[in-house]
């Protein structure tokens, strides 16, 4: 794989000179469009082996483009704010919105490769990071961003001679540290991973180009001019109406099964026993947040429902037993201009908790396959992929002891129209009432088809759905907080069974 790029690629000065000022001319002009159109971001990694020249390539690229149109990530060691957060967090708070560029120096394959290079990681843990990585690009092609991934390579006789070169300079001794005569030491293993990786993840939506690094002319005028034919050729294609994309549809249930339907919405709790209980399931939830394991964990509690079915009423008999300092909650809204410019997970992953913390959303993700979908928001094909983009979004919560709670709050539609009529009677209860809630009970059929196939579709082992009978408030607030309270019971002890070594190890791959 890396043959080609061991040819011996070189560019005359004179050349170089002559080629780069129309080069850079022609990058400024397309950023330039590219950030009045505002119609995609671009995404460039620049990956490759010690002394290649990553970093050269990186500055270049700053010196030559307009600075406050490009952001430039250098993702070293991991903090400890994004060490207690998978791993791909840290990632998507860094993503560039529509009409800029964001240049990553070290990516989310940078220490997958490194932990299986150093043997701390299997074969196999490589082979997850890297279906991750494949599943991150394709959505986030999906979502129109255009990303370019370079890998800049070097022969093992030309690694050697560059840092020998390096250290012979006064001026540029301090490049070359222990660290990298350490991966040279390890030159044969990175090769083999190196390709393995490369050869993996060079997809249709994001192929690899590998360049020979030796040469920095060549290295230059290579980089910058695949930079600026991917970004002139995708504002071309902006131009053009893109043809419809049809998704297959979503088959109905051949038993005719109505998820909703199935559930007893008579069940009630009388208000004397619901002081008790709630007292009871109140203190309950205080002393497992404060248990020593759960600084190890997080708590993410999601709530969906009907319109008027308690979510407000709820979220706050959990809040009641928890300490503020440890809690957020995030209610989720039509998004704004800077959500927008991004891709439609990035609002909340931006959101995950520290561990330790508990963060409650007040709806969630899933508006994309509800409200989006029932409403024509967004395209049949976006939304019918969102069920595996948010599996996929809670898997990795999960993999990173984030205990994702999921709450569908179901009511009759007679008892919506006596709340919505009792909200307007009263002064200070109206404003919970527009007419965008009168206009939803119109497609109260579609919703409840919406809810069915979301709750077929993305209630997983690892993150399931709990549909709460809610026609009776205290019901509803009881089970939630029972059921709440039984999966950090059941988490905490995953957590004490896994032992204090195991969790207190950094995990850098997660």
């Amino acid at each position: 794989m890396f043959e080609s790029a061991e040819l011996g690629h070189k560019i005359k000065k004179s050349v170089y000179e002559q080629e780069v000022p129309p080069l850079r001319e022609a990058l400024l002009d397309a950023q330039l469009r590219l950030a009045e159109s505002a119609a995609f971001p671009v995404i460039i990694l620049v990956g490759g082996l010690d002394g290649a020249g990553r970093g050269a390539t990186v500055n270049l690229l700053n010196e030559w483009m307009d600075p406050r149109h490009i952001q430039t990530h250098g993702m070293g060691e991991p903090s400890d704010e994004e060490l207690d957060r998978p791993m791909m967090w840290r990632f998507w708070r860094a993503l560039p919105p529509k009409g800029k560029i964001g240049v990553f120096l070290g990516s989310w394959y940078t220490w997958p490769i490194l932990n299986r290079v150093n043997g701390r990681t299997k074969a196999a843990d490589l082979e997850q990071s890297m279906e991750r990585a494949k599943r991150l690009e394709k959505m986030l092609v999906d979502e129109g961003a255009l990303i370019i991934k370079f890998w800049l390579h070097l022969s093992k006789k030309k690694q050697e001679k560059r840092f020998k070169e390096l250290e012979k300079n006064p001026l540029t001794r301090w490049k070359v540290t222990d660290r990298d005569w350490k991966h040279f030491k390890a030159y044969d293993k990175f090769q083999e991973v190196h390709e393995h990786v490369i050869r993996h993840t060079s997809t249709a939506e994001a192929p690899w180009l590998i360049v020979e690094g030796e040469d920095a002319h060549y290295r230059n005028l290579t980089v910058g001019k695949v930079i600026l034919k991917a970004i002139q050729e995708r504002l071309e294609q902006e131009q053009v109406v893109p043809a419809k994309i049809l998704a297959p549809p979503l088959m109905p249930a051949i038993d005719n099964l109505h998820l909703l339907k199935t559930l007893d919405m008579k069940q009630a709790l009388s208000k004397d026993k619901f002081k008790v209980q709630l007292e009871k399931y109140q203190g309950r939830l205080n002393v497992l947040t404060r248990d020593p394991k759960f600084k190890y964990m997080s708590v993410i509690a999601v709530f969906e429902g009907n319109d008027a079915a308690g979510k407000g009423g709820s979220i706050r008999r959990i809040t009641g037993a928890l300490d503020a300092r440890y809690y957020q909650v995030i209610p989720i809204a039509a998004p704004s201009e800077e959500e927008r410019a991004q891709p439609y997970l990035w609002r909340f992953w931006r959101h995950l908790p520290r561990k330790g913390r508990v963060t409650i959303f007040d709806r969630s993700w899933y508006g994309r396959v509800l409200v989006e979908r029932v409403e024509g928001f967004c395209a049949e094909v976006d939304w019918m992929r969102a069920y595996g983009e948010i599996n996929d979004f809670e898997a990795q919560m999960v993999r990173h002891h984030l205990l994702v709670v999921k709450f569908w709050l179901a009511i009759t539609k007679d008892e919506q129209l006596r709340r919505f009529e009792e909200r307007q009677r009263t002064g200070f209860k109206s404003f919970k009432i527009t007419e965008e809630d009168w206009r939803n009970r119109e497609k109260w059929e579609e919703y409840e088809q919406a809810v069915c196939d979301m709750v077929d579709r993305t209630s997983t082992l690892l993150a399931p759905w709990t549909l709460v009978e809610a026609n009776d408030k205290n019901f509803a607030r009881i089970k939630i907080l029972k059921t709440l309270c039984e999966c950090i019971e059941i988490k905490l002890k995953e957590l004490h069974e896994e032992g204090i070594d195991y969790l207190d190890k950094p995990k850098k791959d997660r």
